[in-house]
C-alpha cells in the first residue's frame, strides 16, 4: 500500500526573508502579513514571537491584534511589511 500523497508539499523559502522574520523577532517589530491556508485569504497586523521547523515545515509564532496565538506555515505567507 502506498503512502497518501501531500496535496500541498511544503516549499522552502527563500533564506534572506527567513532572516527578515528573525530581525523582525529580535527587533520586536509588528508585521502586516498575508497569507492563506488552502481558500481562505488572511490580511493581519502582527507581532512575530518565534520560528520553528516541525516535520520539515517552516514555521511563524506569532500573535495577532485580537490577542490569538497564531502559527503560519512560512511558504504560505504571500507578503511581509513591516508596521
Amino acid at each position: 500500500m502506498s503512502e497518501p500523497q501531500n496535496l500541498d508539499p511544503y516549499v522552502p523559502i527563500a533564506c534572506a526573508r527567513y532572516s527578515e522574520y528573525e530581525q523582525a523577532i529580535l527587533h520586536r517589530q509588528r508585521l502586516r502579513l498575508r497569507w492563506h491556508v488552502t481558500n481562505v485569504h488572511y490580511d493581519q497586523m502582527v507581532r512575530p514571537l518565534d520560528l520553528k521547523t516541525d516535520n520539515h515545515e517552516e514555521f511563524l509564532i506569532c500573535r495577532n491584534d485580537a490577542g490569538e496565538m497564531l502559527t503560519i506555515r512560512l511558504d504560505r505567507i504571500r507578503s511581509m511589511k513591516p508596521v
